[in-house]
């Protein structure tokens, strides 16, 4: 079950932490201390996520496996939500980056 839910898990830490860095420039236009709290309030899920995982996938994933894991779900959600909150364009050249990190995270993993 491990094998599985953890890298889920950090999938959806990644997420949220991509929100907490990145969600905040679509509304500029509100005050600082505003987008201080809201991404604050989006980091303590996604720390606990990041550390339940972490601690229940010692064992089944060494933790240089897990840091890569997470360390590539973490690039490519801050992508998709540039791309798709931000509306960033992802050209061919930076989807083949996206495309190598995944790679390197199997062969790290495997």
């Amino acid at each position: 079950m491990e094998l599985y839910l953890v890298p889920v898990m950090l999938f959806a830490s990644s997420i949220l932490m991509a929100f907490a860095w990145l969600g905040h420039i679509k509304f500029r236009h509100k005050r600082f201390f505003t987008a201080l709290i809201f991404s604050w309030l989006l980091v303590l899920p996604e720390y606990l996520l990041n550390v339940s995982a972490i601690r229940w996938g010692f064992g089944t994933f060494e933790p240089s496996e897990m840091a890569a894991i997470n360390l590539c779900t973490g690039v490519v959600c801050i992508a998709l939500v540039s791309k798709m909150f931000l509306g960033e364009t992802l050209n061919p050249r930076k989807i083949f980056g996206f495309i190598l990190m995944a790679i390197s995270v199997v062969l790290v993993v495997l």
